[in-house]
């Protein structure tokens, strides 16, 4: 297996069928230093327009329509000293009466310690002065090429994953995306520093990471939306809106993730499901929302 340092000549605000930048072998290990939502470097240099330019495309060799891709998170190392969020919430997320009433939102800029792994704003409003987060990175748009040759935007997202911002897209986490074109076409890019659920004022902490991970092919496994592997956990994940369809695409490959690998028929996993699933909200500012269906590791049969 080959480690490979990806350094991006170009990047790309679409996930598509675009000639690969790098061309690998299933299993093969890649490290990438990513810029943010907005463009922006580590040094806060613009190198690309919004929003949520990706690294990529990475061609993994072996990969065929109806395989799967395996994305191991192996790291995620910040790399600058600032992020950014937008400062309140997003429209869409608060009753209609209420958007009147919130101020004028802008850029605001969290100051990152990367010693201690901690951030806090840089001029924090009176009762958040002592307001400091430890971080929790994690990649807020990554997947892989869609079918049909289509292109689609990073401000969304689809079966192929997309900007989904769920939270548990972070280091030690493995995640599933299903390949609709040969060498699945990786991208990722848009890390937070920190998130929560929702993504509710539009943005994570938007900054700059090195990340490291390694892709393997994994040979006709048959899933239609990304799943994903904590140590403690597994998840299917749904994107769509309104929010009830994304809950249905989650649970539907729940549903079929727990018949493939776990041998259970649709009664047994309704009354697993029905008593134990976690349901998770991941994006629900952007065009498409994000549901997953979570399911801790202690509740399973032995495979």
């Amino acid at each position: 297996m080959t480690t490979h340092r990806f350094a991006p000549a170009q990047y790309y605000n679409v996930l598509g069928t675009m000639p690969a930048a790098l061309h690998i072998a299933s299993g093969d290990t890649v490290i990438t230093e990513t810029i943010d939502a907005g463009g922006h470097d580590k040094d806060r240099v613009k190198r690309a327009p919004g929003p949520n330019p990706m690294n990529g495309p990475i061609h993994v060799e072996g990969a065929k329509p109806g395989d799967a891709l395996r994305v191991e998170i192996v790291r995620m190392t910040p790399v600058s000293a600032t992020g950014w969020t937008r400062s309140v919430f997003a429209a869409n997320v608060v009753e209609p009466e209420a958007v009147r009433t919130l101020p004028p939102g802008e850029s605001t800029t969290w100051l990152i310690d990367r010693q201690a792994l901690t951030t806090r704003l840089e001029y924090p409003p009176t009762g958040l002065e002592h307001f400091t987060l430890p971080l929790e990175p994690m990649i807020g748009c990554f997947g892989v090429a869609p079918s049909l040759g289509q292109a689609i935007s990073t401000a969304t997202s689809g079966e192929y994953g997309g900007n989904m911002d769920y939270r548990l897209f972070g280091p030690g986490t493995t995640v599933w995306f299903p390949v609709s074109v040969e060498g699945a076409l990786f991208f990722l890019g848009d890390c937070h520093a920190v998130q929560g659920d929702g993504e509710i004022v539009g943005t994570g902490i938007e900054t700059c990471f090195e990340v490291e991970v390694r892709l393997t092919v994994e040979k006709a496994k048959k899933l239609v939306w990304p799943r994903g592997e904590t140590t403690d956990a597994i998840f299917a994940v749904g994107n769509a809106r309104p929010l009830d369809q994304a809950l249905q695409h989650a649970t539907t490959e729940m549903l079929n993730w727990l018949g493939q690998d776990y041998g259970l028929d649709a009664t047994a996993a309704s009354h697993l499901l029905g008593q134990v699933v976690r349901y998770d909200v991941g994006n629900v500012f952007d065009p498409a929302y994000t549901m997953a269906c979570r399911v801790a590791k202690k509740w399973l049969p032995p495979r």
